[in-house]
């Protein structure tokens, strides 16, 4: 049997070991986590989600702070339009979280930027466009466009210098997603270097409807390849949701994919920004623990744990600090339904708002488990200790059980 090892991605002139891991938001596909992929020869990706958040964290900036302190005047007020957020210090923390990542990259393999369209954050075009620019002026070897149709994101860049060097991709769950993509962007005269095929078993964000059970990765793979073929376009394809196994992964790259992308099982590695206790839920997970809801304010279905503290949780949104999720006019939908709440319940100290939540507060605080369909298996893949907990894993182990396993099998930590 065949392993992911004895199969290559090429992009452009390079070639690398063909495991790509995926982008976790806020902090959970840390810097030292995506730089591992690709010391070992793959590909990483750091997230761009709430960046300046991020630098905050990592390097001491301000960010936040300043962008609650010239906005604090609003907090109590539900309209949030006047809220945004400066496109400099964008501009610099991008810059700032990117580039340090990429002085310390070692090895062959490359560094991607995971990059959400549907981060709106009350100026959807400027705060896009600076985004993708600062991430290629700090150097990134390429960029993820995630999250999004993003339709208008290549126009946002052509003018780069490194619009044609730096390898871009785009994730999609549907041949109807990619042919709208490439019929936008044609007027650019750039394909995009790779696309990304992301099934309903993914975690977080999916790009299907709450019917997500009844499509299949490799059938919408399948369907891509054949549209790909006919028009003669030679765009590697990217699988990604439910790769468990090097088994699973070869599956894939026997049947014609470029590489695979995966992540569940990278989230209980050391390198994993998840805090220690988080990924202990994680290894105890159990497959009835694991739902698919509608309370991200962005509209798409999300995939978490359901004893995620976030679940019902009304905490105050914290817009005047955040605000990643505020459309064009300043509306989120989680302000909404807290509003609502509020006024049902006219003093109480704190109320729960089941049908939305703060996207941006929760995932900065790491109370939102989102995760992969396969989660229940992660207790599988290491061993558990005297005192009930499991033993972490790194992220070398990780990826090389991909590279080098076969036979569904998974290799135990020492």
């Amino acid at each position: 049997m065949k392993r992911v090892d004895d199969f290559r991605l090429k992009l452009g002139r390079k070639e690398l070991v063909p495991i790509v891991i995926g982008g976790m938001g806020v902090d959970i596909s840390t810097a030292s986590l995506a730089l591992e992929a690709a010391r070992l020869g793959g590909i990483g990706h750091i997230s761009d989600a709430m960046v300046n958040t991020v630098t905050d964290r990592r390097f001491d900036t301000k960010y936040v702070k300043e962008k609650l302190k010239q906005y604090k005047f609003n907090v109590a007020n539900p309209d949030k339009s006047v809220v945004q957020f400066d496109l400099g210090q964008l501009e610099e923390a991008t810059k700032l979280h990117v580039g340090k990542t990429m002085e310390a990259k070692r090895g062959e393999g490359l560094i991607f930027v995971n990059c959400m369209e549907k981060l709106t954050m009350n100026a959807p075009k400027e705060t896009l466009r600076v985004r993708l620019r600062a991430a290629l002026d700090a150097g990134v070897d390429g960029i993820t466009l995630a999250a999004g149709l993003h339709l208008g994101s290549f126009a946002l860049i052509e003018d780069h210098p490194r619009f044609r060097d730096a390898k871009l991709g785009i994730i999609v769950s549907s041949l109807r997603a990619l042919q709208l993509f490439l019929r936008k962007t044609a007027r650019s005269n750039r394909l995009p270097d790779y696309v990304v095929v992301e099934g309903p078993l993914a975690g977080g964000h999916l790009g299907f409807g709450m019917d997500w059970s009844e499509y299949d990765l490799a059938t919408i793979v399948a369907e891509i390849r054949q549209y790909l073929d006919a028009e003669g376009l030679a765009i590697p394809l990217i699988p990604a949701g439910g790769i468990f196994t090097g088994s699973d992964a070869v599956s894939f790259l026997e049947n014609g994919a470029a590489a695979v992308q995966v992540a569940t099982r990278f989230t209980v590695t050391n390198e994993c920004g998840l805090p220690e206790d988080v990924k202990q839920e994680y290894f105890k997970a159990t497959e009835d623990r694991i739902e698919v809801n509608q309370i991200s304010p962005t509209g798409y279905p999300m995939r978490m744990l359901s004893n995620s503290p976030a679940i019902g949780d009304g905490i105050r949104p914290n817009c005047e600090a955040y605000g990643y999720l505020l459309d064009a006019n300043g509306h989120c939908s989680y302000v909404t339904s807290y509003n609502r709440e509020v006024a049902a319940h006219p003093g109480a100290k704190r109320v729960s708002v089941v049908d939305k939540t703060c996207l941006c507060t929760q995932m900065r605080n790491f109370d939102l488990w989102t995760c992969g369909h396969y989660t229940y298996r992660l207790k599988d893949t290491t061993r558990k200790l005297e005192d009930g907990s499991y033993q972490m894993l790194t992220a070398e182990h990780v990826f090389r059980d991909y590279q080098f396993s076969a036979d569904n099998r998974i290799a135990l930590p020492e």
